[in-house]
């Protein structure tokens, strides 16, 4: 068993105040029963506990299995969704609670890219107005004239800006979600919430995306909150990597630690998933392999979430929460017996 140590503050790439800090934040969603007489019967606990910061110019990404809550965290980040408590903290302002109306001018500086570039884009709307809509909610008058800020924006995510009137089913998926972008990078923002935006592209357009979305980054200096579950993805993209499993926190490391010297066993079971390109390799590493099924978010286990498919469980797991400690720098774990082995 590790020895507790305080819990850091939050770090920042080159110091100073982090451009997005996340307190703790929750996202219940109620679960009720009754057809006229609705009677809350419990909660899914999609979101419980996170805390996180995002720095200028940095890329946070965010990994784990289907249900763990990383696209709800997105969309908490983006105010998408009402967090049920915690704090989103936006340039040091408190937006967690904020009015739509107060919103609007924060929604200028997170956008956000959805994972399905064919539902995310309206069938009925032409690329023009799709990525337009912004800039006239938003009351931005572009001195050269929409049109004109559009097709410049078509040109700069590698698209003809002749095929502003084309609409989405005339491009392909790599396409739309250039569009998608697009439309994100229309108001100048500093933060992108990316939702697995890659995962429903061919191999050989994800590598397109993630080097346009690596260029703008350094061209504009933005700041992604990277959410995927494909880990040679986000190895590629990321600065900083936390993992998820059932809505909580497990590990958060900077790229090279946690991929290299991973601590926490949940995390180490998803590096050993990642195949190796090299056969002999592949074949000589350990592969592990987790039994039982993910929890139900609706009845989570108790003290720390992993005991139920962790090898290394003892007692201690079934009856305290680890917390997320520090225990190397800038490597927070949350787990009673970290262990640190090469993984890459």
């Amino acid at each position: 068993m590790t020895t507790s140590m305080e819990q850091p503050a939050a770090e920042t790439v080159g110091g100073g105040q982090p451009l997005l800090e996340v307190r703790t934040v929750q996202k219940y969603f109620p679960v009720t029963r009754g057809i006229f007489i609705k009677k809350q019967i419990g909660a899914v606990q999609a979101v419980d506990g996170v805390s996180l910061t995002v720095s200028a110019g940095e890329t946070l990404g965010v990994v784990g299995e289907s249900g763990c809550g990383k696209s709800t965290l997105g969309r908490l980040v983006n105010r998408l969704l009402e967090p049920t408590d915690g704090e989103v903290i936006f340039e040091g302002r408190d937006i967690t609670h904020l009015s739509q109306g107060d919103l609007r001018p924060i929604r200028r500086d997170i956008q956000m890219i959805f994972q399905d570039p064919f539902s995310s884009l309206n069938p009925r709307h032409n690329v023009g107005t799709i990525i337009g809509t912004a800039l006239k909610l938003q009351n931005i008058n572009p001195p050269q004239g929409d049109k004109k800020r559009v097709q410049e924006l078509l040109e700069l995510v590698g698209l003809n800006p002749e095929h502003y009137n084309r609409y989405p089913h005339q491009f392909s998926g790599g396409q739309r979600q250039r569009i998608g972008i697009a439309r994100a990078l229309a108001l100048q923002p500093k933060l992108i919430v990316a939702d697995e935006p890659v995962s429903a592209l061919d191999v050989s357009i994800q590598a397109q995306v993630i080097n346009l979305l690596e260029d703008l980054q350094r061209e504009f200096n933005l700041a992604y909150l990277f959410i995927a579950h494909d880990l040679s993805v986000v190895r590629h993209i990321s600065d900083r990597v936390a993992v998820m499993y059932l809505g909580k926190l497990m590990e958060i490391a900077d790229r090279d630690s946690l991929y290299e010297r991973a601590m926490h066993p949940y995390t180490h079971a998803l590096m050993s998933a990642v195949p190796v390109p090299d056969p002999a390799k592949e074949k000589a590493r350990e592969r592990i392999l987790l039994t039982g099924d993910l929890p139900s978010p609706l009845n989570p286990p108790p003290a720390c979430r992993f005991h139920t498919r962790c090898w290394k469980a003892q007692e201690i797991c079934k009856t305290q929460e680890p917390p997320l400690l520090q225990i190397a720098a800038g490597h927070q774990v949350a787990c009673h017996f970290p262990e640190e082995r090469s993984v890459s």
